[in-house]
């Protein structure tokens, strides 16, 4: 089943699913009485999570910038937000190219009432052996790229905005960045753990002058992200619908921090079993994947 909103299918949670996922307790009234006439800037917006946040608020007094490459799918967004109370502005863009970031940067900055809140959203995943990354190079340029440099440049030139009207920057960060890291991931997880120290280091800074921040750690999120890799087809992802409630959730109550419930387990065991960890995943991995004659 495909709804009028996403082009991702429905996703219904098994019964482990819905023990590792638990339910938000989400209030549209606080949302609304915080978001009235407000402008939120989602990257990464023309499907998945950052689609389903911008859904989510469409019927709510605000105005949202969406930023993806794809046109034809934020333009469909467009359309079908504007039906209710939300004002859209769409920007195809990729982050990754310093002239259509600038032309972003210009775009916010040239806004009359400035800029509320950043979701953080756009990112690039690659799941791919070193071995098989050896002359690769752009492969890291690739997800430093879009995972680090795009936002912390995005940020810098809004950071005097956002501290203007008090603003929040939600951050859509990964479990990874806080777990042993796994083979096959070396790019993403530098990347993503890069962003995710930048906010946590300039938290305080932000704080001090009226800028809120909340870091979001997910695991796996049925998204076009995960649809390369086929194993994750049988393993528990979160619905995007599910993210964006959390996400606008943070928007009201300003949290800190999200993560899965049972996330602290697993940051002890990185620490206390880490060696274990470690030799496991050698054995699974195994060594299919060295080059012959490396």
């Amino acid at each position: 089943m495909i709804t009028h909103e996403s082009t991702f299918p429905v996703h219904r949670y098994s019964f482990i699913e819905k023990l590792l996922f638990q339910r938000v307790r989400f209030t549209p009234s606080k949302l609304a009485q915080e978001l009235n006439g407000k402008t939120i800037l989602i990257t990464g917006a023309s499907s998945g999570i950052g689609e389903q946040v911008a859904y989510l608020l469409q019927d709510f007094p605000v105005h949202l910038v969406l930023v993806a490459r794809r046109k034809e799918n934020l333009m469909r967004i467009k359309y079908e937000i504007e039906k209710n109370m939300a004002t859209v502005t769409i920007v195809a863009a990729d982050l990754r190219v310093n002239d259509e970031l600038e032309e972003l940067i210009c775009l916010i900055q040239e806004l009359p009432h400035g800029l509320d809140i950043v979701v953080s959203n756009a990112g690039l995943s690659i799941n791919r052996s070193i071995y098989e990354s050896l002359d690769r190079h752009h492969d890291f340029e690739r997800t430093m790229a879009i995972n680090y440099f795009a936002p912390v440049k995005m940020l810098l030139a809004f950071i005097p905005l956002l501290e203007k009207n008090n603003g929040q920057i939600i951050n859509i960060s990964t479990i990874n960045a806080v777990l042993v890291p796994f083979p096959r991931w070396a790019a993403y997880q530098a990347s993503k753990t890069a962003f995710d120290s930048w906010l946590r280091s300039t938290a305080i800074e932000l704080q001090r002058n009226g800028v809120s921040t909340t870091s979001i750690y997910l695991p796996l999120v049925k998204t076009d992200m995960i649809r390369p890799t086929e194993a994750y087809d049988r393993m528990p992802a979160m619905c995007p619908k599910h993210v964006a409630k959390i996400i606008c959730k943070s928007m009201y109550t300003k949290c800190k921090m999200y993560r899965p419930w049972w996330l602290p387990i697993g940051q002890i065991s990185s620490v206390l079993f880490r060696g274990t960890i470690e030799k496991v995943m050698m054995k699974t991995t195994g060594r299919g994947n060295r080059r012959a004659g490396s």
